[in-house]
Order: C-alpha cells, then structure tokens, then sequence
C-alpha cells in the first residue's frame, strides 16, 4: 500500500476527531445560556454524532470484510442555514459575560473544526479512491459547519451589526 495511513487507520482517527468536536458541542450548548447559540450547538453536535456513528459503521464494515461501500452522507448543514439565517434576525441581549463565554467556545470549535477538515484534506489527497469518496463527503460537511461558526463567531465580535443592520442598542 503506497498511502501514509491505511484506511481502516484513517477511519479510526477521523472517529477520534469527530468525536472531539462533538465532546466541543455538547459542552458548549450545555453551559450557554443564549438560545440561538444553544440551537445551532446543538445542531453541530446531532451532525457530529451522526458521523461518529456513520464512521464506526463504516470502520467495523471494514474490518469484518476488507471492503467499504460509501454512502450518500446527510447533513444537518441545512438546519444550521436557517440557524445561521436567524443569528441576524433576531435580537441578541446576552450579557458580556454570557458573550464572552459563548465567543470562547466557538473559537475553540473553530479550532477543532479546521483541525478535522485539514485532517480530511490530507486523507483525500494521500487515500485510495475508497477513502477519497469517504472523506471528500466529511470535508464538504466540515466546511459547513466552519461556515455556521463563523457566523456566529462573527456576530459576537461585532458592534451590534449585523450584515450593516442596527441589532440592538447600546443604553
């Protein structure tokens, strides 16, 4: 085998990977107060426990018979749109503190999330065509959800604008 991780490897370590990111998701929308942020945690978090699931069917596939079949991966990444959609539609009044905390944590799902797409990057550029059809999927779906954070990351960071509309108010 010519690649620099074998398949059955790779699937192993990007389960290791999706798994930190949804430990990052679940924590987050536990401890946040913000409805919002909350919603769109938790819609990372079913997204990233569906292809911690899907990998592990895949890896025990794999195992047990030498071969993988690849499947159509689905996403919530629609869900996170209109999450991300209604970041800008409606009114934040979160206090400094829970800003602060909501902005921590999304910079370290930020951080988690470019880790496991350059993961994914790798894998499609050194894999076989088996592993390039399942990891090109995971890449696509990661850079929604990098997307979606930085979304919200964005709004959090900004004065009170949103795409150029007054949000809310200062007094």
């Amino acid at each position: 085998m010519g690649e620099a991780m074998k398949l059955g490897e790779a699937i192993q370590t990007a389960i290791d990977y999706e798994t930190k990111v949804l430990n990052v998701y679940r924590n987050a929308s536990d401890a946040i107060s913000d409805m919002v942020g909350k919603r769109l945690f938790q819609a990372l978090a079913n997204d990233e426990q569906y292809h911690v699931d899907y990998l592990k069917k895949k890896l025990d596939q794999w195992q047990k018979t030498g071969r993988l079949t690849v499947e159509d991966l689905k996403s919530s990444n629609p869900d996170i749109d209109a999450i991300t959609g209604d970041i800008g539609k409606l009114e934040s009044r979160m206090s400094e503190e829970d800003r602060g905390d909501e902005k921590q944590m999304l910079s370290k799902a930020l951080t988690v999330e470019v880790e496991t797409s350059n993961f994914y990057k790798r894998m499609v550029s050194e894999m076989s065509e088996e592993g390039q059809q399942l990891f090109s999927q995971f890449m696509v779906i990661e850079d929604g959800h990098i997307a979606a954070v930085q979304a919200e990351l964005d709004f959090i960071n900004s004065s009170g604008y949103w795409f150029d509309s007054k949000e809310f108010d200062m007094e």
